[in-house]
């Protein structure tokens, strides 16, 4: 009887034994983070060499170190339409887990307010995952426009190089052109900002306006300097950039003639704001978007991050997720007479 008894209990103990070894690989496995042997895809809504693509690499160098797992992290460029195509995929096509998060121009997140049609594009159903930049947007031209003040401009054509419709560079001078009476003629159709600034320097364009400050200063570090082609003409902002306020270079919005041209410039300068959005696809589930935000803010804050970006020649400051959509969600809230008139001036209105 005593024999039977140990027996049973060597027998009882050796299956406690597994199903405690069973239980507790399952709890190892469960406890595995996510992102663990995991690609995680940064998808940017422009060419490489651009802005866009300068921060989202700066970001890929870095961003791994703070997600639990430290994925293997890849950039994508997905250009056109103004950095639409990267939008519907994050919509449409992307993964809804966690492993695909994008960049485009913020015209993205304000080009629903202006369609009077269907929105293929929702911006309140995004994940916002951070901002890397509060940007100051400005216009560039040769030095022998002979253009000397900005109340020229409502006397002196300005031949400008643009992209695509939807994009800062095409947008921002079409308002301004519209709004404000300057004689800007645009020339759109170039594959990205870097090679604008080739068509600048070749004598092709006169100029580019909507282009971000910090995507100039990675490709002319010395253009404030007064020893190259260029000159920095106006800032296409509500307040400009420290640096630039400093040089002396004016805002566009001295050029308004009337508060509700004011207010639709506001509008139209938010996106500035917004200037290297990040977002993940509707519908990724709190618990991975809350990684994301929360890596997102320790990287652009990391002594790292930062000394990288110093050798870059480019500034960051970053914004979180919850702040970012709050602004968004501000920008919806314009009056309906201003939001008409900034469709007016892009040529939307019906």
């Amino acid at each position: 009887m005593k024999l039977k008894t140990i027996g049973s209990l060597r027998h009882s103990t050796w299956l406690s034994a597994l199903v405690f070894l069973g239980a507790a690989g399952a709890h190892a496995q469960d406890a595995a983070p996510f992102y663990q042997n995991k690609t995680l895809t940064i998808g940017v809504g422009a060419a490489t060499g651009g802005g866009l693509d300068t921060y989202a690499r700066l970001l890929a160098r870095h961003l791994a170190a703070h997600i639990p797992g430290k994925p293997n992290i890849v950039v994508s460029n997905m250009p056109g339409a103004g950095g639409q195509i990267v939008a519907r995929h994050l919509v449409n096509a992307a993964p809804k887990d966690g492993t695909f998060i994008a960049t485009f121009f913020p015209s993205v997140l304000i080009d629903p307010l202006l369609n009077s049609g269907p929105r293929p594009i929702d911006p309140s159903t995004f994940g916002y995952v951070g901002n890397a930049k509060i940007e100051a947007s400005v216009c560039m031209v040769r030095k022998d426009t002979g253009i000397k003040s900005l109340e020229d401009l409502r006397a002196t054509q300005l031949t400008l190089g643009g992209t695509t419709s939807g994009s800062q560079v095409i947008d921002f001078p079409t308002v301004e052109k519209n709004l404000l009476g300057v004689k800007f003629n645009i020339i759109p159709g170039y594959k990205g900002t870097r090679e604008v600034g080739a068509a600048i320097e070749r004598g092709e364009v006169q100029g580019i306006c909507g282009i971000g400050w910090s995507t100039l200063k990675v490709q002319y570090p010395t253009l404030l300097s007064g020893d190259m082609f260029g000159v920095m003409l106006a800032q296409e902002d509500m307040k400009g950039d420290p640096e630039l306020n400093a040089a002396g270079v004016p805002l566009m919005t001295t050029l308004a003639r009337s508060d509700t041209e004011r207010q639709v410039l506001k509008v139209l300068y938010s996106q500035n704001d917004l200037g290297r959005p990040y977002a993940a696809p509707p519908g990724v589930p709190a618990d991975r978007l809350a990684i994301l935000q929360k890596a997102f803010m320790a990287a652009l804050e990391s002594p790292e991050l930062k000394a990288d970006a110093a050798k870059m020649n480019i500034d960051v400051n970053a914004t979180s997720g919850a702040d970012m959509k709050a602004l968004v969600d501000d920008i919806y809230k314009s009056p309906a007479d201003v939001v008409q008139g900034l469709k007016q001036a892009l040529g939307r209105a019906q």
